[in-house]
């Protein structure tokens, strides 16, 4: 199944941010938001890099990790003192420079979502963990989007990629899935009437149909050992090398 084309995202930003800033994209995330304050502090390390569609959110306040990059496709005030801009699909960060990546919702409206997961574990450490937070087809949120008539307004124009196929994505970069999880389960009325009428379906759905939430979140960790390729002198010098702490060697005692 090909992906929809997608406008570039700095096109899309204006749109998407105006509708998360709307009643019911502001449920979703703090939704979104709770999930990762339970799922942060459980992960440890230097640096934390999130890649998301609204930079605005500081999506890793929960984390124990002080260095945390936010990556911003266009320059922007206001921007925090930590943001980098950069494109999703070619990050200037090293192989193997970062403990934490979030990409939040940033597969749903790339325009190659392969190339921006390649990235993401790229600058992936081993043992590292990617988180992905996106919109899930096997929803009513998906099912509301199949049956819209109007698919090219945000979000429902965005990929809503399913969960197996991320896993099929997933171990082709040898990334392993450690944890799958769903969440927010209202209808996606924008009428905050219509969401309360609705409350029998959100019980139904938050007790049987744990899997079947509006998103989708999924933990992976690069388990492959550390190798970084030997990359020309003009083109290293295009990336950020992040500084790691080094092993502290101790030296053996001589036998008598």
């Amino acid at each position: 199944m090909l992906l929809k084309q997608q406008p570039p995202l700095e096109e899309c930003l204006p749109a998407l941010r105006e509708w998360f800033d709307s009643d019911l994209g502001q449920q979703l995330l703090d939704a979104e938001q709770a999930l990762l304050d339970r799922l942060l502090p459980t992960l440890f390390g230097y640096y934390l890099v999130q890649i998301s569609v609204d930079n605005r959110l500081d999506l890793g306040r929960e984390s124990p990790i002080k260095h945390r990059i936010r990556i911003n496709p266009v320059i922007e005030l206001g921007m925090n003192e930590q943001a980098l801009v950069a494109k999703n699909e070619e990050l200037p960060l090293e192989h193997n420079s970062c403990d934490v990546v979030v990409l939040h919702h940033a597969l749903d409206f790339a325009q190659s979502p392969h190339q921006v997961l390649r990235e993401a574990a790229r600058i992936l450490r081993p043992g590292g963990h990617l988180i992905l937070l996106g919109f899930n087809p096997v929803s009513t949120w998906g099912l509301y989007r199949a049956l819209k008539w109007q698919k090219s307004e945000l979000p429902w124009s965005g990929h809503f990629i399913s969960q197996h196929r991320l896993r099929d994505w997933l171990a082709l970069l040898e990334l392993t899935e450690v944890r799958a999880l769903s969440g927010y389960f209202a209808l996606p009325f924008q009428r905050p009437g219509w969401r309360e009428n609705s409350f029998i379906c959100e019980r139904i759905l938050r007790r049987y149909g744990k899997r079947n939430g509006a998103f989708s979140l999924q933990v992976a960790r690069k388990d492959v050992a550390g190798m970084t390729a030997i990359k020309p002198r003009w083109l290293r010098r295009r990336l950020i090398n992040l500084p790691l702490a080094e092993p502290t060697a101790r030296a053996n005692k001589v036998g008598r």
